[in-house]
């Protein structure tokens, strides 16, 4: 029976991390999955290959097992030393997201393997189990959904009410919510070969732009203008926040495009309850467009009196 080369299939060395397998497993996912090579037999078992390699090289006591018997595999079949031994752990296994891969949400590796991965495996304490090759489990399809909210919405926290085929979902955001947040829930995706294994629905949150307001992370920004007598002798300005109007202090000799800081105003942080960005004021001084003579004078007097 033909050795099989897990490392040459994914196409990394045997040094490899464990991330750069998953990396080089899903790059080759995507490449040869059915759903974008219809029709052809060499992409279904080119994506087989590939999956039962993962199988094996992503689970470091499986890895372990294949690195130290490798081409000799058959000799220590032979001397039956892996007899009786039972995957750690039970039998079956189903896989989360985090767990197995499928660019297009599909069953991942599916039932399937080589006659050299389930005699390894039954043989040497693998994958098998106690009945020798496993029909593993496949997820469902995830659905994917995109949820619209303002600004006022992603601060208070909100709800929309999502129709699914076969149901309405209530989805609630907590306060501090931001555009392409992604909220998952278990489950209410697409049937799997097991309620447990359902696929799940996926919310991507959207946050309109604010009239008022600019957003960069939890902070806010706000632009105020303030009048030339204000600015040129200092004073209170009235400014408005996502909770309501609070007065600032403007200093004598505020110079245009200032920036006042004020801590805890700006967006909740969120999943951290009591947290704050912060509100930075952008003080934009108006310059009067229409001066009455007397006006005039006083400016004329100001500019003598400045001059050395």
């Amino acid at each position: 029976m033909e050795y099989k080369d897990y490392y040459k299939i994914l196409g990394v060395d045997k040094k490899a991390t464990q991330d750069e397998i998953k990396k080089a497993y899903r790059k080759l996912a995507v490449k040869w999955h059915p759903d974008k090579n219809k029709d052809s037999k060499d992409a279904e078992a080119k994506f087989k290959e590939i999956n039962e390699a993962n199988d094996v090289l992503s689970d470091p006591d499986n890895r372990k097992k294949y690195d130290e018997l490798g081409e000799n595999w058959q000799q220590f079949d032979q001397a039956g030393a892996g007899a009786g031994r039972q995957r750690p752990g039970g039998q079956q296994q189903y896989y989360s997201n985090d767990e197995q891969f499928d660019p297009f949400g599909g069953a991942g590796g599916g039932a399937g393997f080589s006659d050299f991965f389930e005699q390894f495996f039954r043989n040497n304490g693998g994958m098998g189990g106690q009945g020798g090759g496993s029909q593993r489990g496949y997820k469902g399809r995830d659905y994917e959904a995109e949820m619209s909210i303002t600004l006022d919405e992603a601060y208070n926290g909100t709800e929309r009410i999502i129709q699914l085929p076969n149901e309405k979902l209530r989805v609630t955001t907590k306060p501090g919510a931001y555009t392409d947040l992604l909220l998952r829930i278990k489950g209410k995706g697409d049937k799997g070969s097991s309620p447990e294994n359902n696929g799940d629905l996926l919310v991507r949150i959207k946050v309109a732009p604010h009239a008022g307001f600019t957003r960069t992370g939890d902070d806010l920004y706000e632009d105020q203008a303030i009048d030339l007598y204000t600015a040129v002798l200092g004073g209170d300005a009235i400014v408005k926040t996502m909770t309501g109007q609070i007065k600032i202090k403007v200093e004598a000799g505020t110079q245009n495009g200032k920036t006042i800081r004020i801590k805890g105003k700006g967006m909740p942080v969120y999943g951290k309850a009591g947290t704050f960005g912060d509100l930075y004021i952008r003080l934009q001084v108006q310059i009067p467009e229409r001066l009455s003579e007397k006006e005039k004078e006083l400016f004329e007097q100001l500019k003598t009196l400045k001059k050395p």
